[in-house]
């Protein structure tokens, strides 16, 4: 078997046509035909089902998609690395991130890239958990992710900063001319929820949160995105707690920023399965050299992202 016959036959199966699948390989149907046909002897058995409309996966073909989509995507990779260790001179770099930090953080360093580099072209993949982020770089989606510390093994970490988190409320809020607040001086006060909270010790963050702090938060909006909390807490919903990047840099012209106390930040890095080399290697030091907070000692406990599905379940309400 191929790569060219992997490519194919993941191309059949995204179209879900071996007409569609022709045009968009430029190649006529016969050829693509007889090339799924070599794959499938090579295979050993029937990977597509050819239906009066279009076609289906076999159980034999389920099977071998996602190695064939592994095997694809690091060939494509493979070919990216080559192109940026000649010289970070052309090609493309895959970053992965999670949502916050593409929204808050990546404008600013992809703007700088763009004016440094601007022949190598950056695509950014935007994820909402950080086990979904590190998956993307084992798959090969990403050369490189950005987020905090992965949890398994997965090549080469590097230290990028720290990541701050305030709470957000509207301009006229009683805690308005504030910079800090406690914890337990937010205990009447309903929050906004967001579907990508992080989790410490098995909970929720803020609930673990304001555990320590005595109480149980009453929730007033379960939102899927920060930035559409952060939206919220303006308007005067209720608190909000976010990072603050994404707060200072993209959402927030309309609201107040207040550090808890004592402050919440956890480390972040940027990470991939190999060592960065090129192109790779030098959005790395950009992105060092332009975190704020760079080398600053993780105050808080280090967390990580919730799943989305057990996210979306509000919380007990007190």
């Amino acid at each position: 078997m191929s790569l060219r016959q992997m490519e194919y036959f993941l191309t059949v199966v995204e179209e879900a046509s071996f007409t569609r699948a022709a045009e968009v390989l430029h190649v006529t149907q016969p050829a693509l035909s007889h090339q799924i046909k070599a794959l499938e002897k090579a295979v050993g058995g029937a990977l597509l089902e050819r239906m009066p409309r279009g076609v289906r996966l076999t159980p034999m073909g389920r099977a071998y998609l996602p190695h064939a989509e592994l095997a694809v995507r690091s060939a494509a990779q493979a070919r990216r690395a080559a192109r940026a260790a000649a010289g970070a001179e052309g090609g493309e770099l895959h970053i992965a991130a999670l949502h916050s930090i593409a929204v808050g953080a990546m404008p600013d360093v992809f703007a700088r890239w763009r004016t440094a580099r601007p022949r190598v072209l950056l695509r950014l993949h935007e994820y909402a958990t950080t086990e979904a982020l590190e998956e993307a770089v084992q798959r090969g989606t990403a050369d490189l992710a950005v987020g905090p510390e992965p949890a398994g093994p997965t090549g080469t970490v590097v230290p990028v900063g720290e990541e701050e988190v305030v709470l957000v409320v509207p301009f006229d809020d009683r805690l308005a001319g504030r910079t800090t607040v406690t914890l337990p001086e937010l205990a009447d006060r309903a929050w906004i929820r967001c579907a990508m909270e992080p989790v410490v010790h098995g909970e929720r963050f803020l609930d673990w949160a304001c555990g320590q702090a005595g109480f149980r938060p009453r929730t007033a909006v379960w939102t899927e995105h920060t930035s559409t909390a952060v939206r919220m807490a303006a308007a005067g919903v209720g608190v909000c707690a976010a990072p603050g990047h994404v707060v200072r840099g993209a959402v927030g012209e309309d609201c107040v920023l207040l550090t808890p106390d004592p402050a919440w930040k956890r480390a972040l890095t940027v990470y991939a399965r190999v060592p960065p080399t090129g192109a790779a290697a030098a959005f790395v030091d950009l992105l060092r050299a332009t975190w704020p907070s760079l080398g600053a000692a993780c105050a808080a406990p280090v967390y990580e992202e919730c799943d989305l599905p057990a996210a979306r379940t509000p919380a007990p309400q007190s």
